[in-house]
C-alpha cells in the first residue's frame, strides 16, 4: 500500500520523519514524497526533500500530513486546501500530525468529527474551523479514517497506534522496540495538554 507523504515548505521535520521511520518498518508499505507542484521542499529545519507532484499519487493509500510553520500560510491558500481535500477524500486513511490538522480542518472534512492538534498552537488551530470537536487532552484522536495527533513527537505515538489498529498491538510494540522508542500508547492522555 502506498504511503503518500504530503510536504510543503517549512514543515516540521520530526512531524513527518518520526512517522516515516515507523511506517517504513511495515513491509507492505511503500513511502512516497509529494508536494503540491513537485520539486524540492525545505523543512523548517532546512532539510531539503525532493518530491513529486501530488497529481502523480495513487489516492487509494495512506495520506500523511505534517504540521509546522508552513501551515500558517497554507491554511489560507485555497488551491492548496482544495488539493488536500481531494487527496484526503480519495485516501483510505488520512493521518495528520501537529498543526497539519488545521489544514485538514480547513478542508471541511473534519466537520462534526473529533480531532486534536499541537497544544501550544491549539487555540489557533481551533480558530481555523469551529465545526470540529477539538479534544485538548488527547495525545491523538481517531474518527473514521482520520487520525490527528498532538505536536511533533505525538505523531510517532499516533503512527504506532495506527499500526496497532491496522495490524495488532504486538506489531506496534515490536516496531517501537526496534527503534528504541518508549511508546505512549494511551491516546487519551497527553502530558503536554
Amino acid at each position: 500500500m502506498d504511503v503518500n507523504i504530503l510536504l510543503f515548505n517549512d514543515f516540521e521535520t520530526l512531524d513527518i520523519f518520526g512517522p516515516i521511520e515507523i511506517l517504513s518498518k511495515v513491509e507492505e508499505y511503500k513511502i512516497n514524497y509529494y508536494s503540491q507542484n513537485g520539486g524540492t521542499v525545505v523543512s523548517a529545519q532546512n532539510a531539503p526533500i525532493i518530491t513529486e507532484s501530488i497529481n502523480c499519487a495513487s489516492y487509494d493509500g495512506i495520506l500523511v500530513i505534517p504540521g509546522g510553520k508552513g501551515t500558517r500560510v497554507l491554511v489560507n491558500d485555497l488551491p492548496f486546501i482544495n488539493m488536500l481535500k481531494e487527496a484526503a477524500e480519495r485516501s483510505l486513511y488520512c493521518l495528520s500530525i501537529c498543526t497539519g490538522s488545521a489544514l485538514l480542518a480547513k478542508t471541511g472534512l473534519l466537520d462534526g468529527k473529533n480531532a486534536t492538534s499541537n497544544k501550544k498552537a491549539f487555540e489557533w488551530v481551533k480558530s481555523t474551523n469551529s465545526n470540529v470537536n477539538w479534544i485538548k487532552k488527547a495525545r491523538w484522536v481517531v474518527d473514521g479514517k482520520y487520525y490527528t495527533s498532538s505536536g511533533v513527537s505525538a505523531g510517532m505515538d499516533m503512527t504506532l497506534g495506527f499500526i496497532r489498529d491496522c495490524f495488532n498491538e504486538q506489531t506496534a510494540i515490536e516496531i517501537a522496540n526496534h527503534i528504541e522508542y518508549i511508546w505512549n500508547s494511551d491516546c487519551s492522555k497527553d502530558l503536554f495538554a
